[in-house]
């Protein structure tokens, strides 16, 4: 019997959205959804409570981090992750690659006279160029060899051992431990970290030990079509529970939307499919017309820390000060704590300006909602068979940045 089941209720006609339900361990989630990240076990700005009142279904954490600190025998032995969160829904676990991987550096940006170096070279001076340190210190067909952000260790993360992580959290669904590719990667080396994802992909299905927790593959390959096209048909022949689409960090919509369309035909229809790192609301509408069930991003949160906050209309840029005397909520209408409560654009735009605490919770509260809300009436447009009529409605008012 599977860890988990996924049961569609309805597919779209015209795309490739479907709504359904997956059940798991810790309940029943309704798909699509938005998972929310909870990266070292906290989401930024907001206690699990209020994430299940915010509608949030599912949470995510990052094996990378809870390994590191507080570790994750600690975590076993305060009870499991779910007791450890005070959590009880459903809960993912990333494998902690990406981290291992890139030392903590975002390649959303990285500069394109990297392009021509190695994966771990191409971090190393990214992150430099942002006075930042990397911390990758060897990859090879093993795993990775990363230093501490902690304090200076060196520490190897290995296929094998991001299960056993993984395991002793004790989350619903663990992801695969892969390879990251930067979009600055030659088809040459992306196609070195597809294969050692492959690989790695199976020691991972061999390391597993508990039938209570799900386990999902991912595919890596890039930008290059018949790269991701391969590594689709490969992860579909082993016996996972669901899967992973890895994005093409620092791409367009249009690039995210290729990727989608090369990988999904692959996967049997009862796989669930998850997609990283998508937090913006025009890339979440994009994966749910390709056919993608459950997706994760930190960018509400962290956008809300820098003032910026999500409006039908765009992206309300709060922290500019021609909203101090703004006695209008962020968005009329809007159902989230901080708007329902009847805090003024004034309000958070003062509490941001002056580091306070609340203003980041006020405005995570909201954009944390604001996406919530629209996957699940995107679910309702696809069992209401007019989801290409929401999508088009939606993309028509969300127009950049609100003025």
């Amino acid at each position: 019997m599977n860890a988990v089941r996924l049961d569609i209720h309805h597919q779209d006609r015209t795309t490739r959205a479907r709504a359904g339900t997956l059940q798991t361990a810790h309940g029943a989630l309704r798909t699509p959804f938005f998972c929310v990240v909870g990266t070292a076990g906290a989401t930024r700005g907001a206690m699990p409570s209020d994430v299940r009142e915010l509608g949030g279904q599912a949470l995510v954490a990052n094996a990378y981090h809870l390994a590191l600190r507080p570790g994750e025998q600690a975590v076993r032995e305060l009870g499991g992750l779910h007791r450890f969160l005070n959590w009880d829904g459903p809960l993912f676990t990333d494998s902690g690659a990406f981290q291992a991987f890139s030392g903590g550096v975002e390649l959303e940006q990285a500069p394109d006279r990297f392009a021509d170096q190695s994966p771990a070279r191409s971090l190393e001076l990214a992150a430099r160029s942002r006075g930042q340190r990397a911390r990758l210190l060897r990859a090879d067909d093993e795993g990775a060899a990363f230093q501490s952000p902690l304090d200076g260790s060196t520490y190897r993360l290995t296929p094998e051992r991001s299960i056993q992580i993984q395991e002793a959290l004790g989350g619903d669904v663990m992801f695969a431990f892969d390879e990251p590719t930067s979009p600055l990667q030659d088809a040459a080396r992306t196609q070195l970290a597809m294969e050692r994802t492959h690989a790695w992909a199976r020691r991972c299905l061999d390391a597993r030990t508990r039938e209570d927790q799900a386990l999902y593959g991912v595919v890596q390959g890039g930008v290059f079509a018949d790269l991701r096209q391969h590594s689709a048909a490969e992860i579909s022949t082993l016996p996972f529970d669901g899967v992973v689409i890895a994005p093409s960090l620092g791409t367009r919509t249009e690039d995210l939307r290729a990727v989608m369309a090369w990988c999904v035909p692959f996967f049997p229809e009862g796989w669930p499919r998850h997609v990283p790192g998508v937090g913006e609301p025009e890339l979440a509408l994009e994966c749910i017309a390709a056919g993608i069930d459950h997706l994760d991003g930190v960018t509400p949160t962290r956008l809300a820390r820098h003032g910026i906050l999500y409006t039908a209309r765009g992206k309300l840029v709060i922290a500019d000060g021609r909203y101090r005397h703004d006695a209008a909520p962020i968005e009329s209408g809007c159902d989230c704590p901080t708007c329902h409560a009847g805090f003024s654009r004034g309000y958070v735009q003062h509490l941001l300006a002056a580091n306070e605490l609340l203003g980041y919770t006020l405005a995570s509260l909201h954009n944390l909602r604001f996406l919530v809300r629209l996957v699940d009436d995107a679910r309702s447009a696809i069992l209401a068979g007019a989801f290409q009529q929401f999508r088009a409605d939606f993309l028509r008012g969300y127009q950049g940045v609100v003025t």
